[in-house]
């Protein structure tokens, strides 16, 4: 079974994250991948320098077109821009009755530019958070959901997860890299078992669109595994992708990962 795979995001011109970077995920990981476009962004790897919101309607006219004609086997959501776009999301996948559901809440690009506006963290804690089968959050975007301060230590991210669970989402996979410590551990809780996914941490400045690149891993994997194996398999894809990102020559600033450092051979990107 090859699974559809429907990411619901920002499109990134230079290709290292959004929509770019989760196409480029679903197929390297077997799965065919479609996009609803939220907003446009200009942005390179050294920063964004302005996005546009898509009209909420065409949004909805986007998703309605994709679930009239496929079977949508899992949804990933990154980038929802504003309060309007995030509302609209969440009635369209409520009716459609939508399926593995991976949300990864953008708030800010890896430059630091905000891409969520302020009065959009709302609507997405309440109306999309709830309907998730798993959540992606970094340790700046859960402080920011939880309305407190950004977890600092492995301790402070056991209690963060269980926070986070209350907001409705089956699962949350609270991810460790921002901490400083050698390793890179996430921490995947169901409300019951807290289930630790450490990775060695790559030096590189290479970590466009990790993010986005991790959660559209996730879905496109869940639908042939279940969570835990899901959230290892593409923790590991995203780390190999991270320590081949080398191979690339892609700008002077946050370089992007290599997607496909299974699949393209070394002699052709010599």
């Amino acid at each position: 079974m090859i699974p559809n795979a429907l990411s619901i995001a920002g499109s990134d011109p230079s290709g290292g994250a959004g929509i770019q970077a989760d196409l480029k995920a679903f197929s390297a990981l077997g799965a065919y991948g479609m996009a609803v476009i939220t907003a446009l962004t200009a942005q390179n790897t050294q920063g964004v320098r302005s996005f546009q919101p898509v009209d909420p309607a065409f949004v909805a006219e986007q998703i309605d077109a994709i679930f009239a004609d496929v079977q949508v086997d899992a949804v990933k959501i990154g980038m929802v821009a504003t309060a309007e776009i995030a509302t609209v999301i969440a009635d369209r996948l409520r009716r459609y009755g939508a399926r593995n559901i991976v949300l990864d809440p953008v708030m800010v690009a890896k430059s630091g530019h905000h891409l969520l506006q302020a009065d959009a963290v709302a609507a997405l804690r309440d109306r999309l958070v709830p309907l998730a089968q798993v959540i992606t959050p970094n340790l700046p975007e859960a402080g920011v959901l939880l309305g407190g301060p950004e977890p600092a230590s492995l301790d402070d991210m056991l209690q963060a997860v269980r926070a986070l669970h209350q907001l409705g989402p089956k699962w949350v996979l609270l991810k460790g890299g921002h901490l400083s410590r050698g390793d890179s551990t996430d921490l995947l809780f169901d409300g019951t078992a807290v289930t630790e996914l450490p990775a060695r941490r790559i030096m590189t400045q290479n970590t466009h669109g990790t993010g986005c690149t991790l959660s559209s891993a996730i879905a496109a994997l869940l639908p042939r595994s279940g969570m835990v194996e899901a959230a290892r398999r593409a923790k590991a894809y995203l780390t190999e992708a991270i320590a081949a990102s080398d191979e690339l020559s892609v700008g002077g600033g946050h370089g992007p990962v290599h997607h496909f450092h299974a699949i393209w051979q070394k002699d052709q990107t010599q």
